[in-house]
């Protein structure tokens, strides 16, 4: 079942999907005009998921973001739980950074978090979840409002958890945290055209050096690496569910020409372009 809702001023986008036998996401194809962030919770046994032709172990009672840009089939999807809502949505009201549209749980790492869920976070995110089937049942002029409630403390029960579970270092302190985050949102919206350290070292009034240490204190990847993964992340998509040719995903992705764009995917993922597409599964 898909339930959605409409705020009508802004015709942002809120759903709560459960008990659905095809749920799925498409970005290079039916999904594409719908730009839905993906909070998606496996309340049955342990499966896989595949993200852009990756696939993942998703253990039972465990909790996964997914990026507005990711495709993404699930092998059983009518045990998911899944809630999607664009940025503007939950961007309607203002909201502190830990639950900021561009927070933790969907910019703060470059690699899956899935996040465990004990008993009595099961319990919580079940009471939750009953409360948002009620508001769906109750259209009126606060429906909204009470949404936007529920959702915000749905990201705070995970956000929290993602951190106990994924940042040890007490050196990385929220500041540095932040450093992290507002780099990768930086990186989302630009790497299309800038493919350097410096332009984003300078947007965040750091040197690159500080940035790379930065980084090593979330034992994460380098900040080249993160670009360099981005690309590569969305070369793959567009040969995967695109007709675009090398050089026209080339020019898309700021190369100076073909060869130099096939020789950074060759580097970056062992496949010339030309023979990616043949030797990679899309489910």
């Amino acid at each position: 079942m898909i339930r959605q809702f409409n705020h009508r001023q802004s015709n942002a986008q809120f759903r709560l999907v459960y008990n659905e036998n095809n749920f799925d996401r498409i970005f290079y194809g039916k999904d594409r005009e719908d730009k839905l962030l993906t909070i998606a919770w496996n309340r049955g046994e342990a499966q896989q998921v595949n993200i852009d032709s990756v696939l993942y172990n998703f253990p039972a009672n465990t909790v996964l973001c997914l990026m507005a840009s990711e495709t993404f089939h699930f092998e059983n999807p009518s045990a998911i739980v899944a809630w999607q809502f664009d940025r503007e949505f939950y961007c309607i009201v203002d909201h502190d950074k830990e639950v900021s549209c561009a927070g933790f749980l969907f910019f703060g790492s470059s690699e899956k978090m899935l996040v465990s869920l004990a008993e009595r976070n099961q319990k919580q995110i079940e009471l939750l979840l009953e409360i948002f089937r009620d508001e769906f049942e109750t259209a009126d002029f606060i429906q909204g409002e009470m949404m936007l409630v529920l959702l915000k403390r749905l990201i705070i029960i995970v956000t929290r958890l993602a951190r106990e579970q994924y940042i040890a270092e007490k050196e990385l302190t929220g500041d540095k945290l932040d450093l992290v985050r507002k780099y990768s949102v930086l990186v989302e919206n630009h790497f299309r055209k800038q493919h350097q350290v410096k332009f984003y070292a300078e947007k965040l009034y750091k040197s690159p050096k500080t940035l790379s240490n930065v980084f090593a204190l979330y034992n994460h990847k380098s900040p080249v690496q993160v670009i360099q993964e981005r690309i590569l992340t969305e070369a793959k998509r567009l040969l995967l569910y695109t007709e675009k040719t090398s050089k026209e995903i080339a020019y898309e992705l700021g190369f100076e020409d073909a060869g130099h764009f096939s020789k950074f995917f060759k580097k970056h993922s062992g496949f010339v372009p030309t023979d990616y597409k043949r030797y990679i599964p899309l489910n």
